[in-house]
Order: C-alpha cells, then sequence, then structure tokens
C-alpha cells in the first residue's frame, strides 16, 4: 500500500516554520489550507464544538454534510473515506500549520493558536458581524412613537414634556453610537492584530 504524502507543497513547505506556528502565517498557505472543503468543515465543526473531539466524530459528521443525509444513514465506506482522508492528510496538514491539534495516537482534535488566522476568512454564523441597523432601526421606531405619543396626547406620555422624551431619544441615540464606536475599533484592533501575524 503507497503511502500518502501529508506534507504541504514545496513552495509553501519552507513557509511554515517553527517561528510561524507560534506568530503567524503566510497568506500563501492560509489559502493552501482554505482551498480544500473538508478542511474549511473541520475548522466549522471544531469552531462549534468548541473543545476537543475525536476523530471518529469528525469524521462521521463531515461524512454526513458531504453524503447530505444523518450520521445514522451512513454506510462504513462512506465514514471510513472521509476518516482516512483526515486522519493520513488533512488533519497533519492542518496540524503542522498550527491550525489544530492533532493527537494522532489518540485521535483527539482541537482547534489551536493560528486557528483564528483562518476564522476570519470564512462565513460562520458564530463570526458574522452584529447588525447594528436593526438596533438603530428598533431605536428609531420606538424613538418614533414615543414623541408621537407626547405630542398627540396619549397617556401616560402626557406626564412627561415633549422635550423630555426628545431629548431622551436623542440621547438613546448617542449611547448606541457610541457603544457602536467602542464595539468597531475592539473589532479593528482585533483583525489588524491577525493581520499583523499573516505575511
Amino acid at each position: 500500500m503507497s503511502s500518502i504524502d501529508t506534507s504541504l507543497p514545496d513552495e509553501l513547505a519552507s513557509s511554515v516554520s517553527e517561528t510561524e506556528r507560534d506568530d503567524g502565517l503566510s497568506k500563501d498557505v492560509i489559502f493552501e489550507l482554505l482551498k480544500n472543503r473538508r478542511r474549511r468543515e473541520v475548522l466549522a465543526y471544531l469552531l462549534e464544538a468548541d473543545d476537543t473531539v475525536t476523530l471518529g466524530e469528525l469524521a462521521e459528521q463531515i461524512a454526513a454534510w458531504e453524503n447530505d443525509t444523518d450520521i445514522n444513514a451512513l454506510s462504513s465506506d462512506q465514514r471510513k473515506r472521509v476518516y482516512v482522508a483526515l486522519y493520513q492528510t488533512h488533519l497533519p496538514k492542518m496540524d503542522d500549520a498550527g491550525i489544530v491539534e492533532y493527537d494522532q495516537d489518540r485521535g483527539l482534535i482541537a482547534l489551536a493558536d493560528n486557528a483564528d488566522l483562518l476564522m476570519m476568512y470564512l462565513d460562520t454564523d458564530t463570526h458574522k458581524q452584529d447588525r447594528w441597523d436593526r438596533w438603530y432601526a428598533g431605536l428609531s421606531v420606538v424613538g418614533a412613537m414615543s414623541v408621537s405619543a407626547a405630542v398627540l396626547g396619549v397617556p401616560p406620555m402626557t406626564a412627561v414634556p415633549t422635550a423630555s422624551i426628545a431629548g431622551g431619544v436623542v440621547a438613546a441615540f448617542l449611547v448606541l453610537s457610541l457603544v457602536h464606536v467602542i464595539t468597531n475599533r475592539k473589532r479593528e484592533r482585533s483583525v489588524d492584530g491577525k493581520l499583523s501575524r499573516i505575511d
């Protein structure tokens, strides 16, 4: 039986040095790792699991996704095909790049330090940006209803001066805007930190 080559392509192999494993990765290595659907599915599964998983459960879930079926409906060939590919090829490559921690003897896999460099390129529900437009729209509706009720004299809004209600709406927009700015700055610093680790 011939062995399967688990190394990165020659032009990329030199890119994954020991210092890069700790400090970052080149774009070539990142895109080489992400171009394969199974490796993207490994990342998606590990991100959802948020813990160490076994090779068996990982292989079963990926096989189920690939065959558009339930885990219980998988054939042994479908399971084995994915298991062998993960075991021999994909997980060793991801481990070499510091994306996952792969204990081949025990069959345990977890996300590693460099995984966040790949996550920012994936469109996952967990990493989608907040929908600030919904917050602004909601506040606009509540503010408009409050001011309108005060102007029309709808109880209990008549107990508070209209100017105070309008001032409260403006203050709420100011607070929401400040939270939005602070959140964006934190996100920008996080992304800048990740990008600084990519050559």
